[in-house]
């Protein structure tokens, strides 16, 4: 019988680089998973209502500025949401093409060094693929309407049952989370207060009668 031939050197080498593949190929693609996730971190979205306006300024202005209380609003979200990340802040603020919207985001855009982005929020398609494009992995902030924010939050498959703003509901605040490329959107809700009182001129009242915004 004759003796069993043992495998040369270049076999061996071989037979060791063959047994090594499986690992190799599971190391990289375990460091490109890793890389991809970590290229998509979730992106928070912040929704908030414009601050307080004057119904009695309907009759002669369509797009009233905030009453004295919307500007103290306006301060007080620009307080809460200063630090909202515990790193940084938040990274983008939008606001639509109405007065009272931009006047609430702009205390917090100021303190921020951060510019106001006008945007169509009727357009929520668009509006929120263009959002979510420019700012994976951000904290983004939008000041938008009653009417308007729940669509936006359904864009983003956020929660469909959101309460009805009432007519003086201007704290309450959204948290939108989107993780990507998986997991399930998460919706909170928040109240970030009341300004102190302030002396409203006679005849105003602290609502907006405008459709509901």
């Amino acid at each position: 019988m004759a003796a069993p031939t043992l495998p040369s050197p270049i076999d061996r080498r071989r037979r060791r680089r063959l047994r090594l593949l499986p690992i190799i190929g599971y190391t990289v693609a375990a460091l490109g998973l890793a890389y991809f996730l970590g290229e998509r971190m979730s992106t928070t979205v912040i929704f908030v209502r414009h601050a307080d306006t004057d119904v009695a300024m309907e009759a002669t202005d369509t797009d009233p500025p905030l009453n004295a209380r919307g500007r103290q609003r306006a301060e007080l979200l620009a307080e809460f949401l200063a630090d909202v990340d515990v790193v940084a802040s938040v990274n983008a603020i939008y606001a639509s093409d109405k007065r009272r919207t931009q006047e609430t985001a702009a205390p917090l855009a100021s303190r921020l060094g951060l510019e106001v982005q006008i945007a169509d929020h009727s357009d929520t398609e668009d509006f929120m693929d263009d959002v979510l494009s420019k700012h994976a992995g951000d904290i983004v902030l939008i000041v938008s309407h009653s009417n308007t924010i729940a669509p936006l939050i359904d864009e983003l498959h956020g929660s469909k049952n959101l309460p009805a703003f009432g007519p003086s509901d201007f704290d309450e605040l959204y948290i939108v989370t989107i993780p990507r490329p998986l997991g399930k959107v998460k919706t909170l809700r928040f109240h970030y207060g009341d300004p102190p009182s302030v002396e409203l001129t006679e005849g105003a009242t602290s609502t907006f009668a405008g459709g509901g915004e």
